[in-house]
C-alpha cells in the first residue's frame, strides 16, 4: 500500500509540475499528510512552516525560556528522527539562543539517541524504569515521568551540593 501511495503522490506531483510549473515535490513538508502540503502550495499559494515553529510562536515559548534556569522537553522516543523538526530540537534551539541547559525525557531512547547532544539537548533520560508493553507504558506514563523527573532533580541537587561542598 505504501508503494501505491508513493506512486500516486509522484503522479500528483507530476501533474502539478506539468500544469502549473511548480515543483512541490522538493518542498519540505509537501508530502506530509498524504500530500496536503503539496496541494496547499500548488492551489492556494501557501507557505509551509514546521509545526513546531507555529506552536512555539503561538504559546510564546521564547518568553518562558528566556526566564528559565533549565529547559526540559520530551517526546515518545528520542532517536535520530528527533532531528527532523520535532519538538525537542525546536525547543532546544530556542534554549541555546539564551544559553540554557536542556534535558530531554522520552518514553524510550533509541541506540542512536546521543545524536541529539550535538543539536542542543545536553542530556537525555528514559521515563521507563522497567521493560513493559506499550499499553503498560502508556497506562503508567504519569508515574514513569514523575519518577524520571524526580531522579533528574535529585541528580541536579547532588551536582549542586558537590560543587558547593555541602553534601
Amino acid at each position: 500500500m505504501v508503494a501505491l501511495l508513493d506512486d500516486n503522490l509522484s503522479h500528483f506531483s507530476g501533474l502539478i509540475i506539468r500544469d502549473l510549473g511548480l515543483h512541490v515535490d522538493s518542498a519540505s513538508g509537501a508530502g506530509a499528510a498524504g500530500g496536503m502540503g503539496a496541494a496547499l502550495l500548488a492551489f492556494l499559494g501557501a507557505r509551509l512552516r514546521p509545526g513546531i515553529e507555529i506552536v512555539m510562536e503561538a504559546v510564546g515559548l521564547e518568553t518562558y525560556v528566556k526566564e528559565a534556569d533549565l529547559v526540559i522537553t520530551g517526546e515518545g522516543r528520542i532517536d535520530s528522527q528527533t532531528l527532523n523538526g520535532k519538538t525537542p530540537i525546536g525547543v532546544a534551539q530556542i534554549a541555546k539562543r539564551y544559553g540554557k541547559p536542556v534535558i530531554g525525557i522520552a518514553g524510550c531512547l533509541a541506540s542512536d539517541a546521543a545524536v541529539v547532544h550535538g543539536h542542543g539537548i545536553d542530556a537525555v533520560f528514559s521515563a521507563l524504569s522497567q521493560v513493559s508493553t506499550v499499553d503498560e507504558a502508556l497506562r503508567n506514563a504519569a508515574v514513569n515521568v514523575r519518577m524520571a523527573s524526580r531522579n533528574i532533580a535529585a541528580t541536579l541537587k547532588l551536582a549542586r551540593e558537590m560543587k558547593t561542598g555541602t553534601f
